[in-house]
């Protein structure tokens, strides 16, 4: 009896150590998820719903057109073509993403972040100015020339860039560790949010006036 006992609270005290060990959160796949009670509420999941195996085909698993140059002919001339979970349901739960990134000669991908993914990004034509600052206190900025062939990362969460310096088209792919990684950049974010942060807020925290400050609202 004593030996049953000890054998079954060995087994009861592994299984326990076993679960705590292997808990944690999911990752978060999207800005927030408020939880309900009502579960008649409940719209949205951490992620996307999941289609019966048995009914899954070639095409899920597929997208094609990632060979065609997209237009540059904006304000930062360049183009990013986010192929997400949203435009290919193949990745849902395999936490990874792609992106196609086209640069006219001196076009700019601006700052932003991605708030769920580390960006992995391959220089397939050109030659492009990259770069990204660490957080505080030291906000250490880390950049680099790439050339055709190059290969850079960027950590999740953190602010960086890429500049096309020649005098030419430029192409790279990134890969992204999030079936939908998401993006802020930081311009469009901090001077065009809806509604708008107060003028006074921007003016001290960029330290400018607050007319450039209402001209840079009014300009996202």
């Amino acid at each position: 009896m004593t030996n049953l006992f000890t054998c079954l609270l060995t087994v009861t005290l592994l299984a326990l150590a076993s679960s705590i060990a292997s808990a944690h959160d999911p990752s978060s796949l999207q800005d927030f998820c408020v939880a309900v009670n009502n579960s008649n509420s409940a719209v949205f999941v951490n992620g996307k719903f999941c289609k019966d195996p048995k009914l899954t085909t070639t095409d899920d698993f597929f997208f094609p057109g990632l060979d065609i140059p997209r237009s540059t002919s904006n304000q930062v001339g360049s183009n990013v073509t986010l192929i997400d979970v949203d435009k290919f349901p193949g990745l849902n739960t395999l936490g990874i993403a792609l992106a196609r990134v086209d640069y006219a000669p001196y076009g700019l991908n601006p700052p932003h972040i991605h708030p769920r993914a580390t960006e992995i990004q391959t220089v397939i034509e050109g030659t492009l100015l990259v770069g990204f600052v660490t957080s505080n206190p030291d906000n250490r900025f880390i950049t680099k020339v790439l050339n055709k062939g190059d290969v850079f990362v960027f950590p999740m969460g953190l602010i960086h860039f890429q500049f096309n310096i020649g005098e030419t088209n430029a192409l790279a792919f990134s890969s992204l560790s999030s079936q939908n990684p998401g993006v802020i950049t930081i311009a469009n974010a901090t001077f065009g949010s809806n509604p708008p942060i107060n003028p006074d807020v921007l003016a001290k925290a960029f330290q400018l006036d607050k007319n450039v400050v209402n001209y840079l609202q009014q300009k996202f």
